[in-house]
């Protein structure tokens, strides 16, 4: 029986200032890497061993993947990245305070903008130096976004789960992944079959490991965090 598990990344310096962060990469701050290593406690209760590890290409998910397979002693295994799984491009409003934001939208347009499923920000100019595109990692990438509503960030993540980790469930292998908030919610809406409606209601914690177990045809068995 194959596990996934779903870790997002503890709370980076941006969380803390309380930011739109999306593709900046932040990093974790001590509350960040605390939790990350709490979530490795969590999971050496388990005794999971896992096969290989992905990440984002965001220090904070990759980090926090670091410091979990540190705290099982699972360091020797393959710990790739995909762009993929990075976190939802908040557009116009990275790197914004999320209250002033708030303060100047109004609490509707505001929630519409952050939680529902298919509605973007307003896309960040191509010359701000917040842009994916002025990253010298994402050179190689297809695309390059200005901004991304939840739907356009599962999408891809789904991608990459589809092309990267399902063959690997399959071979009955346990597969980690650490990412962050929207692109686990996004993961588990579809995991799950989480409604439109019911997502924007739907929260993942920092550092608390989501556990899906599935059969050998790829059917989840199974769902539970481990807290």
């Amino acid at each position: 029986m194959a596990k996934l598990v779903l870790v997002r990344h503890g709370k980076s310096v941006w969380n803390l200032e309380n930011k739109f962060t999306g593709w900046v990469d932040v990093d974790l701050s001590p509350k960040g890497i605390e939790e990350a290593k709490k979530a490795g406690e969590r999971l050496k209760h388990t005794n999971i061993v896992f096969d290989i590890a992905f990440s984002s290409m965001l220090k904070r998910a990759i980090k926090t993947g670091f410091y979990i397979l540190d705290e099982l002693d699972q360091l020797y295994i393959d710990h790739l990245k995909d762009w993929r799984f990075n976190e939802r491009h908040y557009g116009a409003l990275t790197g914004k305070n999320k209250d002033e934001v708030k303060a100047q939208l109004g609490q509707e347009q505001f929630l519409i903008y952050r939680r529902s499923y298919d509605t973007p920000p307003p896309a960040l100019d191509e010359n701000d130096p917040y842009h994916p595109k002025n990253d010298k990692k994402y050179s190689n990438l297809p695309y390059t976004p200005s901004t991304e509503s939840l739907k356009d960030n599962q999408k891809r993540a789904i991608e990459a789960f589809n092309q990267r980790v399902a063959p690997l469930l399959k071979e009955g292998k346990n597969v980690l992944i650490t990412a962050h908030g929207n692109t686990i919610r996004g993961m588990a809406k579809e995991f799950e079959n989480i409604s439109d409606e019911d997502i924007s209601q739907f929260e993942i914690a920092t550092g608390i490991p989501r556990v899906y177990e599935f059969d050998n045809n790829l059917n989840i068995t199974k769902v539970y965090n481990i807290e």
